[in-house]
């Protein structure tokens, strides 16, 4: 008979999110959370139990960090070896409580753009000791180049099936979203195939009116890349991608909580005009592992013509971020770094900490609220006393 690999975290508190249980006790089975409770309704002397008890620290769910880049924008990876981004940003990003991500492919040309992706799907599939990575996210290549932000104005393509259908293809089912800009020709075709090989539309880098918004909104585009950025301002005359994107509640819109991309008051706005269940907060990071190494804060990364690329935040930081900013409560702020982009994209075993859930907890300190711990699939992936 198979041994029961059975390990018990106590902590201060936890947020499931939904509900807050103090003395928590999260017990765990291979990489299962099979019961959650009070501390005392666990015994500590079954045998082989392994207990991890954290004085001054509280539970989340797992982060998951749908739009993260892990290199500089523009830059084509090597995906063999140590070096290989994906393999650096499943270890960098434990470190900072992620235990899923999203690594994300910006337009590139056609030829490189699927080799890039049928790489990256390979280098997905390899077995990863720290964060998963789950999926892709393409932040194009089918964009409006008058919002492509740093992306290469020559490697933006007009809306070409052929060339979507080779980049799903080249991705084995492992593309997950794909941004798009609603007002290009053929976009609804676009959006009907991606429908069609299970990629999440997600509308953005685009001059949308409320029209072409709302048509790609009715023909199944329901998510928004990170909003107010690469996409028109709010004017108080006109309507365009971003006001719909704002206040129709069928989409759900990814935000960057850095302080730069956002003003904080921006922030606040958005809490205010979204249903708290279709807020994702997403890093948007080009990981620096240097940066990291060397304790150095986290930064905004521009191009030399003063372009923002991204920023070395991760979701440890925006967490902290949107509880000042947005003025929400712990619950509804945990959510959206967890819950919300796991039932956005599918993710039904990730996302809450409850019985049957798979057992990935963020564990922070309660006096920091810095990572001191990160559990996937019921192993301790980071350990603050042993880094």
């Amino acid at each position: 008979m198979e041994k029961k690999r059975r390990i018990l975290f106590l902590l201060d508190h936890c947020l499931t999110p939904y509900e807050r249980i103090e003395s928590c006790g999260i017990l765990c089975e291979k990489d299962t959370i099979i019961a959650i409770g009070g501390e005392t309704a666990f015994s500590l002397d079954e045998p082989g139990l392994e207990v991890v008890k954290l004085k001054n620290a509280y539970g989340l769910p797992g982060f998951i960090d749908t739009h993260i880049h892990g290199l500089e924008a523009n830059a084509i990876p090597d995906f063999a070896g140590d070096r290989d981004p994906v393999q650096v940003m499943s270890r960098i990003l434990a470190r900072h409580g992620v235990t899923t991500f999203f690594p994300t492919i910006v337009s590139q040309p056609r030829d490189a753009m699927i080799a890039q992706v049928d790489a990256m799907c390979s280098s997905i599939q390899r077995g990863y000791q720290f964060a998963e990575p789950q999926a892709m996210h393409l932040e194009g290549p089918f964009i409006n180049p008058q919002k492509r932000g740093d992306q290469v104005a020559a490697n933006i393509s007009p809306v070409d099936l052929g060339f979507a259908r080779e980049l799903f293809e080249a991705g084995h089912g492992r593309i997950k979203v794909m941004t798009f800009a609603p007002e290009m020709p053929n976009a609804l075709k676009l959006v009907e195939l991606m429908l069609e090989h299970g990629v999440i539309p997600s509308m953005g880098h685009s001059l949308a009116t409320e029209s072409e918004t709302l048509k790609a909104i009715d023909a199944g585009a329901h998510r928004c890349t990170y909003i107010f950025n690469a996409m028109p301002s709010i004017y108080h005359r006109s309507s365009s991608l971003t006001a719909i994107a704002l206040t129709d509640d069928r989409v759900t819109i990814e935000i960057i909580v850095d302080g730069l991309h956002l003003h904080p008051t921006i922030v606040n706005m958005i809490v205010r005009c979204k249903p708290a269940d279709k807020i994702v907060v997403i890093s948007n990071a080009v990981i620096l592992e240097h940066l990291y190494e060397n304790g150095a804060e986290p930064e905004i990364i521009r191009t030399g013509e003063g372009v923002i690329s991204g920023s070395t935040m991760t979701l440890d930081n925006s967490w902290l971020h949107l509880l000042s900013y947005g003025n929400m409560n712990k619950s509804l702020a945990a959510a959206c770094i967890s819950t919300n982009p796991a039932k956005d994209l599918g993710l039904i075993t990730r996302g809450e900490l409850r019985p049957g859930k798979r057992a990935d907890i963020t564990i922070l300190d309660s006096r920091t609220n810095r990572v001191r711990m990160t559990v996937s699939r019921g192993n301790i992936i980071y350990d603050s006393e042993q880094d």
